[in-house]
């Protein structure tokens, strides 16, 4: 992979948050910045993953390994074999995710008076899992590809 780099010239990676029922994918860029974030149904994923490398070129596919990491590793592999794929640790991302996800949707209403951690999200946020594995990839990866 040629790691093409983001409008501002810094090299990309994407990543995505594997699960049974649905995933997160996010193409992340060395300097932080997010340029695709997005949710989608499993089934789908191995399709939505090949197109993003095949659109932005990253230096590498970064793979959460909790559920579903392994049947869509194999997929992948099978339909890409010389696809470079790292495999993040999960821990916590579910909890810093929806940390997240409240900050970039505070509570409106009567939802104010709630404590914030007994709020719900009510979508989805598997796409911000995809972006703490990929800041978290990059974390390890960063002097390796200073711009």
């Amino acid at each position: 992979m040629s790691g093409q780099s983001s409008e501002s010239g810094s090299p990309l990676v994407v990543a995505i948050d594997p699960g049974r029922a649905r995933y997160g994918v996010a193409v992340v860029a060395a300097h932080g910045a997010t340029i695709v974030r997005r949710v989608g149904c499993a089934p789908d994923a191995a399709d939505d993953v090949l197109g993003l490398v095949e659109r932005y070129q990253p230096l590498a596919v970064v793979l959460g390994g909790g559920t579903g990491g392994g049947s869509l590793m194999r997929a992948l592999r099978q339909r890409s074999p010389g696809l470079t794929i790292d495999v993040v640790d999960e821990a916590h991302t579910s909890e810093m995710a929806r940390a997240r996800w409240l900050v970039e949707h505070p509570p409106r209403g009567w939802r104010r008076l709630v404590p914030r951690g007994l709020l719900t999200p009510d979508t989805p946020y598997d796409d911000l899992v995809a972006v703490i594995l990929a800041e978290r990839w990059w974390a390890t990866h960063r002097q390796d590809f200073a711009t």
